[in-house]
C-alpha cells in the first residue's frame, strides 16, 4: 500500500497547500473505518472553488496528467475529474463539493486520521457515518448491484470497534431516502 499512500500523501499536502477543504471518501476511507479493501484510485470530496483551479492544475501538472478545462468545468457544474500519476498510474477522483447539505455534512464532520500504521502523516477522511451514508448512496445509484459497494458497508458496519452515531444514521438515511437500505445492511450483520 506503499506507493497510493504517497500519491494520497502528494495530492492531500497539495490541496491544504492551496487552501482547499477536503475529505477522503471511497474504498479508502471505507479501509479505514472497516476492512482494508485493495483499490484502483483514491477518491476525494473537495470544495474548489474556480479562482483555485490554475493554482491547482499548476501544483499538480508535473506529477499528475489533468487537463485544466475539464477541472474548470467539473467546478462550475458540481461534477468530478481525475488526476492520473505519471508514475504509477494511480488515479485521484476528485468529486466536486455541489454544496448539498450532505456534501457539506461530510465536508463538515471530517476527521483526521493517520494515512496508514507506517506513516505519521494525516490526511481528512470522511466519518465512518458519513462513509456508510455515502457508500449506500453509491450502491442505490447503482440499482442496487454493486457488490463492491455493498461488501464494504457490510464490513464497517461488522467491524468490532465500530463506534457509530446511530442517530445521525437513522436521520441522514431517511433524508436521503436509504434508510431500507441501512436496516438491511444491520439486519445482514446481525445474522453473521
Amino acid at each position: 500500500m506503499e506507493l497510493p499512500v504517497s500519491v494520497l500523501s502528494h495530492v492531500t499536502a497539495t490541496l491544504e497547500n492551496e487552501g482547499i477543504r477536503y475529505v477522503l471518501v471511497g474504498s479508502f476511507a471505507s479501509s479505514i473505518h472497516g476492512m482494508y479493501r485493495a483499490t484502483a484510485d483514491i477518491d476525494i470530496l473537495a470544495e474548489i472553488k474556480i479562482e483555485q483551479v490554475h493554482p491547482l492544475f499548476e501544483a499538480l501538472r508535473d506529477s499528475f496528467y489533468l487537463d485544466e478545462l475539464t477541472m474548470r468545468n467539473a467546478v462550475t457544474q458540481g461534477g468530478s475529474f481525475n488526476a492520473i500519476h505519471f508514475d504509477s498510474v494511480f488515479k485521484v477522483d476528485f468529486f466536486v463539493s455541489k454544496s448539498d447539505e450532505f456534501t457539506l455534512a461530510q465536508l463538515d464532520r471530517r476527521e483526521l486520521r493517520k494515512i496508514s500504521l507506517e506513516s505519521s502523516e494525516s490526511v481528512w477522511v470522511a466519518t465512518i457515518e458519513d462513509t456508510i451514508l455515502a457508500k449506500l448512496k453509491w450502491y442505490r445509484a447503482g440499482q442496487e448491484t454493486s457488490n463492491t459497494q455493498w461488501t464494504d458497508v457490510i464490513g464497517i458496519i461488522g467491524t468490532p470497534h465500530a463506534n457509530m452515531d446511530l442517530q445521525y444514521l437513522q436521520t441522514w438515511s431517511n433524508k436521503l431516502g436509504l434508510i431500507d437500505l441501512l436496516q438491511k445492511a444491520f439486519d445482514e450483520v446481525r445474522e453473521i
